[in-house]
């Protein structure tokens, strides 16, 4: 099979892999002014204390000879770069990386607020093929944006590559809920409920339709593990979160 020929999924929808990436920034580009708040209606808020937890297990230092530098990939709104830089009274360098125009435009907008955000720059680039040297930064953070890449290995490949040696990656995602009982309520929350949410605020519910369907696609935490191990990750771990609602991967290059 060529790679034109090659499929994968788009929500519940087959498409060509060449056609994903398109779709999803259609996706984004809707919904970019208001995707802090999406966050909040698909995870009733949590998402923030997640996100939280995820910049504490980071522990980005407070000094140091050189800057800790730091690749948040499809990071464009800017909520973890701000929490990254927050944390580390300003010692961090933070890249923010985001395939998409918009939702980049929203996080350098909001950085010019920032207490430290001059320690924080924007770079339009696609996870699959990053524009930057080899062992470039000292961490690699994503948030909720893993699932949205059509060749997800090819990234977390492209993530140890311009890892240094002895760098970390993060990766925080929605996942599996595997709680009985919690789990059909919030599949019921998430196929009854978010959809005609996302038409009140934006105007059209296809959009959360859709980041509805990609959550429930997303491969169980055991199989992304693998994932990350595949890419040449070490001491790969995850946490579950909130009834494993979501969850937190680590791993190092070594």
């Amino acid at each position: 099979m060529t790679q034109n020929d090659e499929t994968t999924h788009f929500g519940k929808k087959t498409v060509a892999l060449e056609d994903k990436q398109g779709l999803v920034n259609g996706v984004f580009h809707q919904v970019a002014d208001r995707y802090d708040l999406m966050n909040d209606l698909m995870s009733g808020g949590i998402h923030r204390l997640w996100k939280d937890a995820m910049v504490n297990e980071l522990a980005p230092p407070r000094g140091g000879q050189r800057a800790y530098t730091v690749l948040d990939m499809a990071g464009g709104t800017g909520d973890i770069a701000e929490r990254i830089l927050n944390a580390s009274i300003g010692y961090a360098e933070v890249t923010v990386s985001d395939i998409n125009s918009d939702m980049l435009r929203v996080g350098a907008e909001r950085a010019e607020t920032w207490r430290y955000g001059n320690r924080a720059n924007f770079v339009e680039a696609n996870a699959e093929e990053l524009p930057f040297p080899d062992k470039s930064f000292d961490a690699y953070t994503i948030a909720f944006g893993i699932r949205n890449v059509p060749r997800i290995d090819k990234a977390l490949t492209e993530a140890h590559r311009v890892l240094k040696r002895g760098g970390r990656i993060l990766v925080l995602e929605f996942s599996q809920v595997d709680v009985p009982g919690l789990d059909s309520i919030y599949r019921t929350f998430s196929d009854v409920l978010i959809p005609p949410m996302g038409r009140v605020v934006t105007g059209d519910a296809a959009p959360y339709r859709y980041l509805v369907e990609s959550i429930q696609r997303f491969p169980a935490p055991e199989v992304f593990s693998s994932k990350l191990s595949d890419a040449g990750f070490r001491r790969v771990s995850h946490t579950a979160m909130s009834g494993n609602i979501a969850a937190l991967f680590s791993g190092w290059k070594f």
